[in-house]
């Protein structure tokens, strides 16, 4: 799925036209939904508990892909024969 670039520069007007792009994208996911034999009703309720989520992962931590490694931890080490790790 793509999903278009934003056109305007002015808060108001991206809010907008992200906005309508949600809306369209979540109208394509909920007919793919009902196809798959999901209710309307309770595909949108999980989309909402999905939203928050990730709005609270969001809140949490805004760029996840800064975090460092697992690997690169310090004093972090895989312990052999099961991948597990400790301290």
């Amino acid at each position: 799925m793509t999903f278009p670039p934003p056109k305007a520069e002015a808060p108001a007007q991206r809010f907008e036209e992200a906005s309508a792009a949600a809306r369209d994208a979540l109208e394509r996911l909920i007919a793919a939904a009902n196809e798959a034999g999901w209710g309307t009703e309770e595909i949108t309720v999980a989309f909402l508990e999905a939203a928050r989520f990730l709005t609270e992962a969001n809140k949490k931590d805004p760029d996840p892909a800064d975090d460092p490694v697992i690997s690169d931890v310090p004093g972090k080490r895989e312990q052999i024969g099961h991948g597990e790790l400790f301290d």
